[in-house]
């Protein structure tokens, strides 16, 4: 029987074509999304559901989807979809990552302009038969200095761009590295030098725990007087009644918004300010950009649906059906490793070097490294993949090398991983036990066995006694359970290391009272997606 797949959101004719074509049995109805009941009832019918952003994959949906197996979004956010619900369930959840860059970031270069010449009001001033030429004074963007807030792929455009429009651009990102920064012609500077000398302001980050009001209250007050800010990334990233009491008093001279914290956006403290430009999340809203994304989503869909192969799996490595039974464990070790280095590690990243031994030095070494770079990346950004991180580090400068060797030691197989950057090099390594579950086997050259768990906590200490008591009763005072306890050390009184697996997320209370005490050099909560 032919695969069955519902498109629930509107997509280009070709792309429906495109199912068909691949003998795929497609249903048509691009006004479902809107309707949760209805979807509701139907859903389990299908094996794949091929969406846009209307459509809300709730737990709910998720849940009466007995026979589904994968979700294509047809775009890069996947805020609509509950990927760890899909996850459990075995859904892949893939997206198009790079189908709608050129036109976001052509968006905000359209925005910026819109701002400097208050282009809608004089619109509409004009449309009412007014002539009001005197009051619509404008800047030039020529000489002007650009704060680029995250220089990731459609960030790096705009800056193309605004070099193209004789703009000096400064850019702040904390993977950015200084050969990056060099090679696209960017100054690179901290956020509150950028938050003091542009002119203009462009945001082009994801929405993370780290971006969250990046512009705050507090960094709004830091702005150079008369900036304008331009944000089509994501919502949330500005505290919107703050940017609007900075615009009421003249601090900023003018804001354009594509996206806001609450969407569809009805009401907001940016509407009906003078000098605020406003769209309805325009950003990938061309022809060219809703053609590419929903092709993708097609072919991508098609090919999981009819081969097994994986493309842009936000919740699975891109690996042949084949390769995929023997690989898992090996990628989710691959992935824990990358996370690690990636927690531990918050100034930019220069190289990732990874060691593959005996049997994991067998195996398709490019899902695995795309899997290590993933891991190390998705704490700057969440919607990273095993398709995108790859391409993402080269942009940015990061080197990333691979070494093989025949097997060295006890084990059959392992993975190392050394992050590198100006200041330090950072090391773990891992190996896959008969039971399949993938383990800690070493942390910067100190032999440990660790379970992994979803939460963990990694401390640095001399080594001395006490330090066990210490972290069990501060974890007891604070409600947390222990489900597994690791030690490791360099040498008798010298370096030591441990890792906690524990229940439940640790409070920031238990981190503290840790960090009080004195006897510890690093004390760092960790999450994996196990």
């Amino acid at each position: 029987m032919a695969p069955k797949v519902l498109i629930s959101d509107k997509l280009s004719p070709a792309a429906v074509q495109i199912f068909k074509d691949r003998g795929i049995d497609v249903d048509f109805r691009p006004d479902l999304g809107k309707d949760k009941v209805e979807l509701l009832k139907v859903i389990g019918q299908y094996d794949g559901l091929a969406i846009r952003s209307a459509t809300k994959a709730t737990e709910k949906i998720i849940g009466a989807a007995t026979n589904l197996r994968v979700i294509g979004r047809a775009g890069i956010g996947v805020d609509n979809v509950d990927i760890p619900a899909a996850s459990k369930k075995g859904i892949i959840v893939m997206n198009t990552p790079f189908g709608n860059s050129i036109t976001t970031a052509e968006h905000a270069i359209s925005m910026m302009m819109a701002v400097a010449r208050q282009i809608p009001e004089a619109n509409a001033s004009t449309h009412a038969g007014k002539w009001e030429k005197s009051r619509f004074m404008g800047v030039e963007l020529t000489g002007k200095t650009l704060g680029v807030i995250g220089a990731g792929n459609i960030g790096s455009i705009v800056i193309d761009r605004a070099q193209g429009l004789k703009m000096k651009v400064v850019a702040y990102d904390p993977f950015l590295s200084e050969e990056r920064a060099v090679e696209i012609g960017v100054e690179k500077v901290q956020l509150d030098e950028l938050l003091g000398r542009a002119d203009f302001i462009t945001m082009h980050v994801p929405l993370t725990d780290q971006t969250k009001n990046i512009l705050s209250e507090e960094n709004i007050a830091k702005l150079k007087q008369g900036v304008r800010i331009v944000n089509c990334a994501r919502g949330g990233l500005v505290d919107e009644a703050a940017l609007a009491e900075a615009l009421k008093s003249g601090h900023a001279a003018g804001a354009a918004f594509d996206v806001f914290a609450v969407e569809p956006a009805t009401e907001s403290p940016l509407f009906n300010l003078p000098n605020v430009v406003v769209t309805p999340h325009l950003g990938a809203a061309t022809t060219e950009a809703q053609e590419n994304v929903a092709l993708q989503v097609a072919e991508q869909m098609s090919d999981y649906l009819l081969t097994g192969a994986v493309q842009n799996a936000l919740n699975m490595p891109s690996v042949t059906a084949e390769e995929a039974k023997v690989m898992g464990p090996w990628i989710k070790l691959a992935e824990h490793l990358g996370n690690f280095t990636g927690q531990m590690t918050d100034e930019p990243i220069k190289a990732i070097n990874i060691l593959f031994d005996g049997e994991a030095s067998e195996m398709n070494l490019k899902a695995l490294t795309a899997a290590t770079v993933a891991g190390i990346m998705t704490k700057a950004n969440p919607d990273i993949n095993m398709v995108s991180a790859p391409v993402i580090a080269k942009e940015r400068g990061i080197k990333v090398s691979t070494t093989k060797q025949d097997q060295s030691g006890a084990f059959e197989g392992y993975v190392k991983v050394t992050v590198v950057t100006d200041k330090r090099e950072r090391s773990v390594g891992g190996t896959v036990f008969s039971d399949g579950k993938p383990r800690f086997i070493q942390i910067k050259g100190i032999n440990v066995d660790a379970e992994i768990g979803a939460h963990m906590v990694y401390t640095t200490n001399e080594d001395m006694p006490g330090i066990i008591g210490t972290l069990g009763t501060t974890m007891g005072a604070n409600d947390v359970n222990i489900a597994n306890f690791t030690l490791g050390r360099s040498e008798a009184k010298g370096e030591a290391i441990a890792l906690l697996y524990v229940d439940e997320p640790v409070p920031a209370t238990a981190i503290k009272a840790l960090e009080d005490t004195g006897l510890f050099q690093q004390v760092k909560p960790l999450t994996f997606n196990v």
